[in-house]
């Protein structure tokens, strides 16, 4: 089945889903405060852990003071294409946790699972408002957690540049060509049933 991109999928699933990817060209438009809290508002109802809610968005409109500071916490390769994103969305995850009837923290095993829960609904709220959410491992990470003024306990997962989809010809030539939704793995060769078998 496809529904509004090339892919395809071996069992019918939510439309939505398949039209949610993460593009590098984006248009000059900036997102509105109501429309970025909104992504940020559906990320908050992820589930987690005892409803733990271990995570934290740091993030910057591009046209306030505070984007460029986030810009330089990434990879140069990403500052060349995420310089032109509407907004910049550092989500963190506190590593410790207190659990029902403890009175102290301890590690929390299942911090970072929670953050990506928490990406997910951000990454499919965006697509429903007709923005694009663009995960990003290419981070500095001991320098953002510092410049972000996290805690100890706390810890950058990732960055999110959030746009319009843009003109691919924005892009360096070497990038256009990969600006397009990517194809998943057969869903045989990433399941299997009572136990692990790759």
């Amino acid at each position: 089945m496809t529904a509004h991109s090339p892919r395809s999928t071996e069992h019918r699933i939510d439309p939505d889903m398949l039209a949610r990817w993460s593009p590098r060209a984006f248009s000059d438009e900036a997102i509105p405060q109501n429309d970025l809290l909104t992504i940020l508002e559906a990320a908050r109802w992820a589930p987690s852990a005892f409803n733990g809610q271990p995570w934290h968005f740091v993030y910057a409109r591009r046209d306030s003071e505070h984007f460029k500071r986030l810009l330089d916490l990434l990879a140069p390769f990403n500052q060349g294409w995420a310089q032109h994103a509407a907004a910049l969305v550092f989500i963190a995850s506190r590593t410790v946790g207190t659990a029902p009837g403890a009175t102290e923290a301890t590690p929390n095993r299942w911090h970072a699972f929670d953050a990506g829960a928490a990406w997910s609904l951000l990454a499919l709220q965006a697509t429903k408002l007709g923005w694009h959410a663009h995960g990003m491992g290419g981070v500095d990470f001991e320098r953002a957690s510092a410049e972000l003024d996290l805690p100890q306990d706390w810890r950058i997962e990732i960055g999110v540049a959030l746009g319009r989809q843009g003109d691919v010809a924005s892009l360096p030539e070497a990038l256009q060509a990969r600006e397009a939704p990517s194809p998943r793995k057969p869903l045989a060769s990433v399941i299997s049933e009572g136990r692990f078998s790759a």
